[in-house]
C-alpha cells in the first residue's frame, strides 16, 4: 500500500539544520479504514477503497450503510477513493491506515482540488501580458488581442487560450518530500505547497523508483 486520505490543514514553517526556514503544508493524514478491496481477477484491477472522516449515520444512505458494516467499519465514512496498488491483496476490509505508513524523507505525490477562481481573463488565467498602454490602446491593456482567423477558415480554431473558467480542477503535484512524520497525531509535514484550499481532501501517495 503506497497512499492514505488526508487533510489539508494548512501552510507554516520549521528549521532544518543551519537554522535553514522550510515551508511546509501540514496535512492531516488518516486514519483511514478500507472498505473494500479489489481484486485483479473479479474487478479487473487492483486497488484499496479507503473511508475518511466520520458522519452520522442518519445523513447516510441505507446502501452505504450497508457497505460500510459490511466492511467491519466502525462508523460512516464522509469520504471515499480507490488508490491501485499491486499489494491489494494483502489488505482486509475493517484494516486501519494511519500516518506512519509514511517516513520522513519519502517523496510522494499530492492530489487535490485547486482553488476556484472563477471566470477570469487571458492576463491572469494564461500569463498574456496585455496590449500596449499607448497608440489609441488605453482600454485594451487586459484584452487577448486579434485570434488571426482571417477569410480562412473564417473560425477560431478550438483550443485556443481565451478567458473562462479557471481553478476548481484536480490536479497533482509530484516530487514532493515529507519533512517530518508525527505518528501519534497523523500528521505530515510536506515540503512547498500543495494543492486546495485549507480542509480540502488530498490523496498523498508514495513516488516509489523503479529499479533499473
Amino acid at each position: 500500500m503506497n497512499g492514505i486520505l488526508g487533510r489539508k490543514i494548512g501552510m507554516t514553517q520549521i528549521f532544518g539544520p543551519g537554522n535553514a526556514v522550510i515551508p511546509v503544508t501540514v496535512v492531516e493524514a488518516g486514519p483511514c479504514v478500507v472498505t473494500q478491496v479489489k481484486d485483479g481477477k473479479l474487478d479487473g484491477y487492483s486497488a484499496v477503497q479507503l473511508g475518511f472522516v466520520e458522519k452520522k449515520k442518519q445523513k447516510t444512505t441505507k446502501a452505504m450503510q450497508g457497505h460500510f458494516t459490511k466492511a467491519g467499519a466502525p462508523a460512516p465514512l464522509r469520504f471515499i477513493r480507490e488508490i491501485r496498488s499491486a499489494q491489494a491483496k494483502d489488505f482486509k476490509p475493517g484494516q486501519v491506515i494511519k500516518a506512519d505508513l509514511f517516513a520522513e524523507g519519502d517523496m510522494v505525490r499530492v492530489t487535490g482540488i485547486m482553488k476556484g477562481r472563477g471566470t477570469q481573463g487571458v492576463v491572469k488565467r494564461h500569463g498574456f501580458k496585455g496590449g500596449p498602454k499607448t497608440h489609441g490602446q488605453t482600454d485594451r491593456l487586459r484584452r487577448p488581442g486579434s485570434a488571426g482567423a482571417g477569410s480562412t477558415p473564417g473560425r477560431v480554431y478550438p483550443g485556443r487560450r481565451y478567458p473562462g473558467q479557471m481553478g476548481n480542477v484536480q490536479i497533482t503535484v509530484r516530487n514532493l518530500k515529507i519533512v517530518k512524520v508525527d505518528a501519534e497525531k497523523n500528521l505530515l509535514l510536506i515540503k512547498g505547497p500543495v494543492p486546495g484550499a485549507p480542509d480540502g481532501i488530498l490523496v498523498v501517495q508514495k513516488i516509489i523508483k523503479k529499479k533499473a
